[in-house]
């Protein structure tokens, strides 16, 4: 039952609003805005936290908001971690152990909304000043970014050109922020009327429309080497999205992975990260 219920929700909640946006278009609007940037996990678990533990913690401020940033110490260049969406710091686990083996100083964060950072809304906007506080002051030489993490660090670098970073990695990265977008839209069934004013309040929000939003328009002024790992079987964001990337990022190497779908979580894709950034 629970199942069911499960499945039918998001025709029940499209249905809903479409309804309404017949007389409050922008009411509509904003509560589809506000479902689409709800995480519904990815706060820390009480057993992700043991191995937490283990690291040096340090509390950074974005405007309102709280930024959780975790330091394991080492000796190497400074690698700084970034997690997708309805996930935390914990997800790189197996990563974190390989870079203290070789000794690298290890930073991550966890995202708005996410870990045991403050906020009850996220999108890769936010994520990526987020990202930018954490590397002005641990001044990361490679950041490494999965998912929606991998789109914010473009977007981050884009828009600031942080000297200090060398190499950047991008696991299962979405490229087009209008992609994201009309997937939710479709997966809601909403009419024409809400997905018009989504587009509306991003742009009364930042000031450009969702298409700007592109992190491969964005890696064309990115002067950092690259390496773009994705699936081809990733059925969260489709493998055109990293070409797309490889085609504009000229500084930069896509591998391909069959069958670890989107979360590449694998020995093997560690040893790939570690080789890349070792070279």
């Amino acid at each position: 039952m629970k199942k069911i219920i499960q499945k039918a929700l998001p025709k029940i909640i499209g249905t809903s609003l479409n309804t309404i946006s017949h007389i409050a278009p922008k009411y509509a609007s904003t509560k589809a805005l506000d479902i689409f940037a709800t995480p519904r996990k990815g706060r820390l678990n009480h057993w992700q936290k043991s191995f937490l533990e283990n690291a040096e913690q340090l509390t950074l401020n974005y405007e309102d908001y709280n930024i959780h940033t975790y330091n394991w110490k080492g000796n190497k260049q400074t690698v700084l971690l970034a997690h997708g969406w309805e996930s935390n710091t914990y997800r790189w686990k197996s990563l974190i152990n390989k870079l203290k083996e070789e000794d690298y100083n290890i930073v991550a964060l966890d995202a708005p909304a996410h870990g045991q950072s403050s906020g009850n809304k996220f999108n890769a906007i936010l994520y990526s000043e987020f990202i930018n506080i954490v590397a002005n002051h641990y001044k990361p030489n490679i950041v490494i970014g999965h998912s929606v993490g991998g789109m914010a660090t473009v977007f981050f670098q884009y828009k600031y050109q942080l000297n200090s970073i060398e190499k950047l990695v991008l696991l299962g990265a979405p490229s087009e922020f209008t992609k994201i977008f009309k997937n939710y839209v479709n997966l809601l069934n909403y009419n024409r009327k809400i997905e018009k004013g989504l587009n509306q309040l991003v742009v009364d929000k930042y000031d450009n429309e969702p298409a700007f939003f592109s992190s491969a328009n964005f890696s064309k002024t990115i002067e950092a080497e690259g390496l773009i790992i994705h699936d081809k079987s990733d059925k969260i964001i489709d493998y055109n999205e990293a070409e797309l990337i490889a085609k504009h990022y000229k500084n930069s190497t896509l591998k391909t992975t069959e069958g670890l779908g989107h979360s590449l979580k694998d020995e093997s894709i560690d040893d790939l990260i570690v080789n890349f950034i070792n070279n």
